[in-house]
């Protein structure tokens, strides 16, 4: 019982050797326990104590994901196909939706959100082209 007692005596940042956060980070990486149970297990006071030895001494990566993580990799024409047509479809729903909320603002509260454009202004965008 003093064994438990002891080990969750709170701690000062001296404490904190380089061996005694590669074993947190260690077990927190391989599942044992949870940033916070560390936190706790070993009476460490900081909120985010432990999240900076992940990051610092960690393997795992911290880095933002990426939307897409397909780019990087080899895929097929097929499969490029596959997911471009599934982006599109995807974009189209958004827009539908988006268009639909103007129209619905539009009916209910008057407002003119879309921009109406002359037709002067159409032609300079076709001369251009």
């Amino acid at each position: 019982m003093k064994d438990q007692e002891l080990k969750k005596e709170k701690r000062t940042q001296r404490d904190y050797s380089i061996g005694f956060k590669l074993r947190i980070v260690s077990q927190v990486e391989n599942g044992d326990y949870t940033y916070k149970q560390a936190q706790k297990e070993y009476g460490i006071q900081g909120r985010s104590t432990v999240l900076v030895w992940l990051r610092r001494y960690g393997n795992l990566e911290w880095s933002k994901p990426k939307l897409y993580t397909m780019h990087n990799s080899k895929e097929t024409p097929a499969q490029k196909i596959k997911r471009l047509e599934k982006e599109l479809a995807d974009e189209k729903l958004k827009t539908k939706v988006l268009n639909t909320m103007i129209d619905i603002s539009d009916k209910q509260y008057g407002t003119q959100i879309r921009k109406k454009f002359s037709s002067q202004q159409s032609s300079n965008s076709t001369d251009k082209e």
